[in-house]
């Protein structure tokens, strides 16, 4: 039996840790395991290898090899994991891209890459606008390429005999700069991300993970590279609207559901929505719900334990530059409430001062991580890069700062307290709006909420959905919180604005407060 750390070795390539050995060693062991389902189809583990070495084939005939970036912008979809696999035998590094991106952002983007090639979801005009005159192709005529290809024996061998520490991977993240930023990813650190995080999370040979995350987000990407380790089945289901959510992953017989609070409050509703109008909820096959990228309130943890009673949560903190920092073990936070768990196997959780010295166990300070997963860097920007990847003053080793902030207990468990731009200075206190936003969502009614800083004014505003009394919730807050932490308003809202990700668009949501305010 192959073990997980043998999983990724590319025996084509003098023992190398390479991304498609992924599928290469899960077709080995489970040929005929369903490896990835969508709406239009299904694939084997030995059909999606097969699939990559004919998208393996294709690019080399259109000269994409080692270092070449290859765009990718297409809805949720087998081909997409095809691609991811297929470049990866090259040694093209891939460019996922989320198709809601505008215009005007994708060409900052696209030049920003510099893509050899790009593969396109087919009626996207805006993307092949954007290209300006680079090279592109629709996936649906790519498939209709790769038909010619099949049986042939071009689909077959020559991969690039690259080594552990070449790129793989560009994914653009957002951050305070205006500008694009790629976090670069060679094989070696995505396969031991991979391999960490699945110690953690223990996915299984007869799990079903249900992918509603795009894969331009690491989080969703991530999920193909899980179930490959563990030879699961992967599931997409991208076209189908929201209010059939808890349907398709029912139907589906998704066993585990990454989700961000977007998703889980779309769960908590149609669970609450179809209690009213038909009783009990139907089973769930649902063993595993994981969290990462924006914090679960605790009211709406607790919401989605009561709708999904049979399932387990799972809290993790990630940021794109290392993949993940910490995971907490299936409800661990009913025994160490707000914690997000502690450092992945093989790597190590800092919390330093201002100064960049280590402070005692409860105190705050700055997230600073070690270990094989701290990515390469950002794509053409030494500047930026040499800020976060910073060396170790004594040794020399490189560490990512985080720029989060946080603390340790006594026994290693990591608690955030928010983001660099979510701790702010008020009435003289640093105030993080992340434990401002466990006191709004503990307030009964409120189903999403935000809090955001206007600095003009000096002013917090918390954003809710839900049938909320503004003025009663300011009342119960004033309660809990001191006068530093006491929003001055509340808005209630429809929908708090979401980023392509699923996350909360702060950004926005802090132009539509002050638009507001004025």
């Amino acid at each position: 039996m192959t073990s997980r750390g043998e999983a990724a070795s590319d025996r084509t390539g003098r023992g190398q840790v390479r991304l498609h050995g992924l599928i290469d060693d899960a077709a080995r062991r489970r040929p005929e395991a369903v490896a990835v389902r969508d709406e239009r189809g299904v694939w084997s583990y030995a059909e999606l290898t097969a699939q990559s070495r004919r998208v393996a084939a294709w690019l080399r005939d259109r000269g994409v090899g080692r270092g070449d970036r290859l765009l990718l912008r297409t809805a949720n979809r087998r081909e997409q994991v095809a691609v991811i696999f297929g470049a990866s035998r090259v040694g093209a590094i891939v460019v996922p891209v989320h198709r809601d991106i505008k215009q005007f952002m994708l060409r900052d983007l696209i030049a920003d890459s510099d893509p050899v090639l790009s593969i396109l979801h087919d009626d996207d005009e805006d993307c092949w606008s954007a290209l300006d005159g680079r090279p592109g192709v629709g996936v649906t005529r790519l498939w209709h390429e790769l038909d010619g290809l099949a049986g042939s024996s071009r689909a077959t061998g020559g991969e690039v005999a690259g080594i552990s520490c070449d790129p793989c991977l560009m994914i653009y993240t957002s951050g305070s700069t205006s500008r694009p930023k790629a976090v670069v990813s060679n094989h070696a650190q995505v396969v031991f991300a991979t391999t960490a995080i699945a110690d953690r999370l223990g996915y299984r040979p007869d799990d079903v993970v249900f992918v509603r995350l795009p894969l331009s987000f690491d989080y969703g990407l991530y999920q193909v590279f899980l179930a490959a380790l563990s030879t699961a089945a992967l599931v997409f289901n991208d076209s189908s609207p929201d209010f059939t959510l808890a349907r398709q992953i029912r139907d589906s017989g998704a066993t585990v559901v990454p989700l961000v609070p977007s998703i889980a409050a779309t769960l908590v509703k149609l669970a609450d929505r179809r209690r009213a109008a038909e009783g009990a909820e139907p089973p769930s096959q649902v063993r595993l719900f994981t969290n990462t990228g924006s914090v679960l309130a605790p009211a709406l943890i607790a919401r989605l334990r009561a709708a999904y009673p049979a399932a387990s949560i799972c809290l993790m903190f990630g940021i794109t530059e290392c993949k993940r920092v910490s995971i907490l073990e299936p409800d661990g936070d009913l025994v160490r409430p707000g914690s997000v768990g502690t450092a992945l196997p093989g790597t190590e959780v800092l919390i330093l001062s201002e100064a960049g010295v280590p402070v005692p166990p409860g105190t705050v300070g700055e997230i600073v991580v070690r270990g094989p997963h701290v990515m390469t860097g950002y794509w053409q920007a030494p500047d930026l890069t040499a800020g976060r990847f910073r060396a170790e003053p004594r040794t020399g080793e490189r560490r990512l700062h985080t720029g989060d902030y946080g603390y340790l207990d006594d026994d290693g468990h990591l608690y955030f307290s928010g983001r660099r731009d979510d701790i702010v200075k008020r009435r003289g206190m640093r105030v993080s709006l992340t434990e401002i936003e466990s006191a709004v969502g503990a307030v009964p009614d409120v189903r999403e909420c935000a809090v955001v800083h206007q600095p003009e004014g000096d002013r917090l505003v918390a954003c809710v959905t839900g049938p909320v009394d503004p003025d009663d919730l300011i009342r119960r807050l004033a309660g809990w919180l001191d006068v530093a932490r006491l929003p001055d308003a509340c808005r209630v809202l429809a929908q708090l604005p979401m980023t392509p990700n699923g996350k909360i668009d702060r950004k926005a949501l802090l132009r539509m407060t002050e638009e507001a305010t004025a």
